[in-house]
């Protein structure tokens, strides 16, 4: 029999390498991507700045912003390549969590809430509403994966327990997040001339949720020692950079926990006096850590809470020129609106 042709193992090698990548764990694939959530104005973009070595002023992201780092692991290797995705807006434009997590792209995708420390009566709706819209979203992108490839949907179920050791105590106790997730609370250097006990609250607080989901929990500032520590979190989840194993759980320094490193004993209850927790009424331990909190740091209205949903209308952007425009179109489409609404019963009255 003939050998093959040139043409005939060149194929066959790229079709194996396909194989490997659509029913592997993703390790070999050079390429993760890194989705950047939070807080309006809490510091996102300069995070990523920071990560990607630019030295630019950050600009306020519109709504779903995009870019790219690249890695080289050693001499005459091809370069790894990081995508960094960042929503803006806060908690107003959920619809986009969807656009950047596909099946393609879910094995290599982690995710980074920044929340920013010196709000403290904003933090939770915002780490609760990104937190279950991007659950949500993720839950239905590993169903669809299933059906796919079941290898692939299974072996993502497994990884995400990964982070916990099997003879950890709280292994039953906790609902780990679906993909690796990094919490990071900055505004660090606002943060620690808060009074003493609401400090303990939110650290306590944001132990307890991170510990739950199997995150990481961090302090960030404009320190150059948290940035750089910082700057490795974001760096192994962009390029696999080995994790690092150190923990600081002191509420009177910057926290610093890597996740499956805390525990439930060691956070210990809710700070509520014990007569009080019986009257709190909870499903859940995260409903009644959620009580708690917002006893002391009761959330916002939802009017003052609620981004501009239309950024078009954003005062930051305004440019009369293109205002004037837009009213005027306005103006236009309300009109057709009426004109079609006059028509359409005028020919149900003749019919």
């Amino acid at each position: 029999m003939p050998s093959d042709t040139l043409w005939e193992i060149a194929k066959a090698e790229v079709e194996k390498k396909t194989s490997q990548g659509s029913e592997g764990n993703g390790a070999e694939i050079g390429e993760k991507s890194v989705f950047f959530l939070g807080s309006k104005n809490g510091g996102k973009t300069t995070i990523i700045l920071r990560c990607l070595d630019r030295d630019e002023p950050a600009k306020p992201t519109l709504a779903l912003e995009y870019t790219y780092g690249r890695r080289t692991k050693g001499h005459n290797t091809p370069k790894d390549i990081a995508h960094f995705w960042e929503l803006g807006g806060g908690t107003s434009l959920l619809d986009l969590i969807s656009i950047p997590i596909t099946c393609d792209s879910l094995r290599t995708f982690s995710i980074v809430l920044v929340l920013d420390l010196s709000k403290p009566n904003d933090l939770w709706p915002t780490m609760e509403n990104l937190l279950q819209a991007t659950k949500s979203h993720v839950d239905k992108v590993i169903m669809k994966l299933g059906k796919i490839n079941s290898k692939a949907a299974s072996e993502m179920r497994q990884k995400m327990w990964s982070v916990m050791q099997k003879d950890h105590p709280d292994r039953e106790l906790i609902d780990p997040f679906p993909i690796p997730l990094v919490i990071i609370g900055s505004k660090y250097d606002i943060f620690q001339d808060f009074d003493p006990e609401k400090r303990k609250v939110i650290c306590k607080t944001l132990r307890f949720v991170a510990h739950y989901y199997g995150a990481s929990l961090m302090f960030t500032s404009k320190s150059e020692a948290l940035l750089l520590k910082m700057r490795g979190v974001i760096n192994q989840l962009a390029f696999g950079i080995d994790k690092s194993k150190s923990i600081c759980v002191d509420q009177n320094k910057p926290l610093f926990i890597t996740a499956g490193l805390d525990s439930l004993c060691q956070i210990g209850s809710p700070p509520v006096p014990d007569s009080d927790i019986g009257k709190l009424q909870a499903h859940s331990p995260m409903e009644l850590w959620k009580k708690v909190y917002e006893k002391l740091f009761p959330p916002k209205s939802t009017s003052t809470l609620k981004a501009i949903q239309d950024p078009a209308r954003d005062p930051q952007y305004a440019e009369s020129e293109v205002d004037e425009m837009r009213i005027q179109k306005d103006q236009e489409l309300e009109q057709y609106k009426r004109s079609s609404s006059k028509t359409w019963k005028q020919i149900e009255l003749d019919s």
